[in-house]
């Protein structure tokens, strides 16, 4: 399992490297945040299965790349029309995303947050007993320890959600996030560190890490998948040193 990122001001111009499916439905997105996360989204799946599979990355091998989305939501690669064996998941959030790919990987999701203030209400109101508990104990840590927690839990059940096929249509409560340690959360690089969700189909494995104000979380429907944490892909953009972004808001109109 490999994993790269990419930020949306090196999103190529023009629509050359987008595939007949995609180009349309960029195309009829009216409001330039949504129209701009779903290229962004689309720039990190082609490519990071650009570099997985040994393609160039120039807008004219981006076209054979189709990332496109089964009737579940769950994304799918096509190169040159035809499907490839290759499993994906993909996030954004705040001008950046991030894509997921491996083989025989089964269902599988990533999320990615930024460390920003969460309310106690947002505590109280989505996550669990056990899930306060656990932010008030990284809150103790002190610094940003206690958000941080907060917005790893959210992430964390994202990423079980994407799993499941439901993303937030289901109870945030139906999924519980465990950690075996708080201690890394209060730390800006932390590397990979593991986790569990538990779900209606028990436990998954996962695993996060935080890279500057980013915090990326990955979980897998079986431990099989998931043994080791997701290696780099090369070419990737460094989310350690990204800012957030919210260009949208100087034209929230696309057209």
């Amino acid at each position: 399992m490999r994993w790269l990122a990419r930020g949306e001001a090196t999103i190529p111009a023009g629509t050359d490297w987008l595939d007949d499916v995609e180009r349309r439905r960029a195309a009829g997105m009216r409001y330039t945040k949504r129209r701009t996360e779903y290229l962004l989204r689309r720039y990190a799946g082609k490519s990071a299965v650009a570099a997985a599979v040994g393609l160039p990355d120039d807008p004219a091998a981006l076209g054979r790349i189709a990332v496109l989305n089964a009737p579940t939501g769950a994304p799918y690669v096509q190169v040159d029309g035809r499907r490839l064996a290759m499993d994906v998941s993909l996030t954004d959030r705040a001008g950046w995303a991030v894509c997921l790919v491996g083989t025989d990987l089964g269902a599988v999701g990533c999320d990615l947050e930024i460390v920003e203030p969460r309310s106690p209400g947002f505590v109280t109101d989505f996550l669990t007993g056990d899930e306060q508990a656990l932010v008030a104990a990284a809150g103790a840590l002190g610094g940003q320890a206690r958000d941080a927690a907060a917005n790893l839990v959210w992430s964390a059940k994202e990423s079980a959600l994407k799993v499941l096929r439901t993303g937030l249509r289901a109870d945030t409560r139906t999924v519980e996030v465990a950690l075996p340690e708080v201690a890394p959360l209060a730390r800006a690089a932390a590397g990979w560190n593991p986790l569990t969700v538990a779900t209606v189909l028990g436990v998954l494995p996962g695993w996060w890490r935080r890279d500057g104000v980013f915090l990326l979380t990955v979980v897998a429907g079986s431990a099989d998948a998931l043994g080791e944490p997701p290696a780099a892909l090369p070419g990737g953009a460094d989310l350690a040193a990204a800012e957030p972004v919210h260009s949208w808001l100087a034209r929230p109109l696309a057209d």
